[in-house]
């Protein structure tokens, strides 16, 4: 049965992916996004090129963090679920902002519950991050694991936003699904992430630079099993809260992700070492075994398959 979605944060790297998923799903899709600055705006607006072609596509440009440009999509649209991706994301930056992430990632998301709470909307997929489990020290990060330690405030924001859902969910009956992206990629990756940037470096013969000895670990995910996995908990209704890793289930080495990198394009990387920075975990290992169980989650795409694909759309 098709349904209207409102994705916010919908025309950046996973927004607009997923909105091509929902729409090629026969959804009506209504997108939010405020194509601010963090990176190159007209990037966004290639992303939507095509979506914005179809007549079950809607695009509102607008700011989570001011009520009434929220209020005049929730007063013009019968609006079924929410997936609330918009937020400001990035572990460094945050450290230099944090008002800012605090206005946009918690002040945003209640006001999106407001607004569910006014129009009746009793559906929503929001991301949250793997940055919420710190420095853990568990081999897999599985989602009942105290996440009291956050060690970046753009991780203690989306700590706070899964509590505040689940306030919600109390009160107002609502149905939530918090679903913790363990490091994403593929075409539309944003610009300032790793992949993003070493394959544009190495390609272009400019230096790379590399944080720490390259032993660190990233549990990398492709973006089409994410958007599988939003569409999953969208479809699912049984417990009403439930926080999800989203992985993809084999972590590699920031060595072994170069390596990579090198191998798919078939050039050597000069590589400029530098120290750890401040707020960077050292592993992120999803446990998916809940996602699988319960959302019939299960990642597809290697990390070298999705290298490969990542350098195609690149190329193209």
């Amino acid at each position: 049965m098709s349904s209207t979605i409102l994705v916010t944060g919908g025309a950046g790297f996973i927004g607009s992916s997923l909105a091509d998923k929902l729409l090629a799903l026969g959804h009506r899709v209504i997108v939010f996004d405020n194509f601010n600055d963090y990176y190159d705006p007209a990037i966004k607006q290639k992303n939507i090129e095509q979506a914005l072609q179809n007549k079950n596509y809607k695009l509102y440009k607008g700011d989570i963090e001011r009520i009434d440009d929220l209020e005049k999509v929730f007063a013009e649209n019968k609006i079924d679920a929410i997936v609330h991706l918009a937020a400001r994301a990035g572990v460094r930056p945050s450290i230099e902002a944090p008002l800012a992430y605090a206005m946009t990632n918690i002040i945003g998301t209640l006001n999106i519950l407001e607004m569910m709470k006014k129009y009746n909307i009793k559906r929503m997929s929001m991301a949250s991050s793997s940055s919420v489990y710190g420095n853990c020290k568990a081999d897999k990060f599985s989602e009942d694991l105290n996440i009291r330690e956050p060690i970046s405030p753009y991780a203690a924001t989306k700590s706070a936003d899964e509590q505040i859902c689940y306030t919600y969910h109390h009160l107002y009956g609502m149905e939530i699904y918090m679903l913790r992206f363990f490091t994403v990629f593929g075409p539309r990756q944003r610009p300032d992430l790793a992949i993003n940037k070493f394959v544009n470096l190495i390609m272009n013969d400019k230096p790379i630079d590399m944080y720490g000895d390259g032993s660190t670990m990233r549990d990398y995910t492709y973006i089409d099993d994410i958007t599988d996995g939003i569409v999953a908990s969208l479809n699912y209704h049984e417990t009403g809260y439930e926080i999800f890793n989203l992985g993809g289930g084999s972590p590699v080495t920031l060595k072994q992700m170069i390596e990579t990198i090198e191998d798919v394009l078939g050039k050597k990387a000069q590589i400029n070492q530098l120290p750890m920075q401040p707020g960077d975990v050292d592993k992120t290992v999803s446990d998916i075994s809940k996602a699988q169980r319960l959302l019939g989650y299960h990642p597809h795409t290697s990390f070298k398959e999705g290298i490969r694909k990542f350098v195609e759309w690149k190329r193209g």
